[in-house]
């Protein structure tokens, strides 16, 4: 729906239209898009690897003729509506785990001073430590 609202060559009928052309997209590229990359290699070798946004193009276009309600007027559209589906699929799946949960980074930060070596363990600390208990104990 989002695709839908930001380029102005696509329509949807209704939101159940939405869903089942998503649905429909994902079945395309999960299982003709790598068939069909693996035959346009070559191209894509040549183009740098741009001849996949072609190839998502007409796959967006293609599934706008097979499902009802979905439509797409051009391949411009198609194209930038491809590539927008593509970097929101993306930024999802950034935030949902393997399991299906949304999940959170959060940071926790030490009150350690900051050492320019990271990986290196502090060993004189531990015996200027072992040396005020020694004193202390001595006392």
């Amino acid at each position: 729906m989002a695709v839908v609202h930001i380029v102005p060559g696509i329509r949807v009928d209704k939101w159940e239209t939405a869903v089942l052309a998503s649905l429909a997209l994902g079945l395309v590229n999960a299982f003709l898009r790598p068939l069909i990359v693996m035959f346009t290699l070559p191209l894509s070798i040549l183009s740098l690897g741009l001849f996949t946004f072609v190839i998502n193009a007409f796959l967006f276009y293609s599934v706008s003729k097979i499902i009802a309600g979905f439509t797409v007027i051009d391949f411009s559209s198609a194209f930038w509506g491809a590539l927008i589906f593509s970097v929101l699929s993306f930024v999802i799946s950034l935030l949902i785990n393997p399991q299906g949960r949304i999940q959170m980074h959060a940071r926790r930060y030490d009150s350690r001073p900051k050492t320019k070596y990271r990986d290196v363990i502090d060993v004189d600390a531990k015996l200027e430590d072992d040396n005020k208990k020694k004193k202390l104990k001595a006392k």
